[in-house]
């Protein structure tokens, strides 16, 4: 059996920026110490929500070196190093690794894509260029490519490959994914309105856009799956949907970005080609916050 990275909720952090779009570390700092404070149990920096497609290769290394040192070996620290070019991925999940990670989240190959061999060679020299443990990211929404539940078997037999984030949505998958692997493959749902189902099914966490802003009831959600309480977590995990969809109200992370401004974090914009969202989105997002006690009435 391999070593799991982490279980429970991992948060999948927003990347903070000033009004001129650039990084801000300090915030970036605060949101941390926000999300150890209230439980989260893993922080993974520069995935989808960190907007990571959009960070140069400096500030990509600039804010893993922050929150490795943020951090502080309190809670793992997961790095977003995957790319569609398996050089450059090597190169930074090497990088990642010298600056301190405890993990690496790669995303499958987007836009050029592969096949399911490419994808074995693909993680396979990309994990064989490091010695962390490096977490899958299949996201077919956003890359266009699917890993199969037989191509999670052969990757599963690399001693570093430890586990998947999966956001396919397709359940009957997972199951068959989870049939072949057993725990040769740790599986986090990516998706935060499946993370009763994907734990249901053996998944050990979440990797989350919902703990930005809710990381206490994202922990509670995870804490009760894991104890074997599946009434509590389906209880909590509908009470979480309405701040789950409004957050998936535009492309994320616009909202959940939205949402930390509305918290009191300095988290700024996005960049383009990510753009503000609309007056709609913004009322959907404040009613979600105040519902949960996120948000006083009197702030809407």
């Amino acid at each position: 059996m391999k070593t799991c990275v982490f279980t429970g909720s991992c948060v999948a952090l927003a990347t903070p920026m000033n009004e001129d779009g650039s990084i801000n570390l300090d915030v970036l700092k605060q949101l941390i110490e926000f999300e150890i404070e209230n439980g989260t149990d893993a922080i993974l920096v520069c995935g989808t929500s960190g907007e990571a497609p959009t960070l140069d290769q400096k500030e990509h290394m600039d804010v893993i070196r922050c929150a490795v040192q943020a951090v502080h070996g309190r809670v793992p620290l997961i790095a977003g190093t995957g790319s569609n070019d398996t050089r450059h991925a090597i190169a930074q999940s090497r990088e990642a690794e010298a600056l301190g990670a405890d993990a690496l989240l790669l995303v499958t190959p987007y836009y050029n894509k592969t096949s399911q061999a490419g994808l074995v060679r693909h993680f396979t020299a990309i994990a064989d260029s490091v010695s962390l443990p490096v977490i899958l990211y299949n996201v077919p929404s956003r890359t266009g490519l699917n890993i199969q539940p037989e191509t999670y078997r052969q990757l599963a037999r690399h001693p570093r490959i430890a586990a998947t984030k999966e956001a396919n949505g397709d359940i009957a998958a997972l199951a068959r994914t989870k049939q072949l692997c057993g725990d040769d493959l740790w599986v986090y749902s990516g998706n935060d309105d499946q993370i009763v189902p994907v734990m249901s099914l053996g998944g050990v966490g979440v990797i989350s856009v919902l703990a930005n802003v809710a990381p206490a009831l994202t922990k509670e959600i995870c804490a009760a799956c894991l104890a074997g309480d599946t009434a509590r977590a389906a209880a909590l995990q509908l009470k979480a949907t309405p701040l789950i969809t409004a957050l998936f109200a535009d492309v994320n992370p616009i909202p959940v970005k939205y949402a930390l401004n509305r918290l009191g974090f300095a988290a700024g914009p996005c960049r383009l080609p990510l753009v503000s969202p609309a007056a709609e989105v913004c009322r959907r997002v404040d009613e979600a916050m105040e519902g949960l006690g996120l948000l006083s009435p009197s702030q809407l």
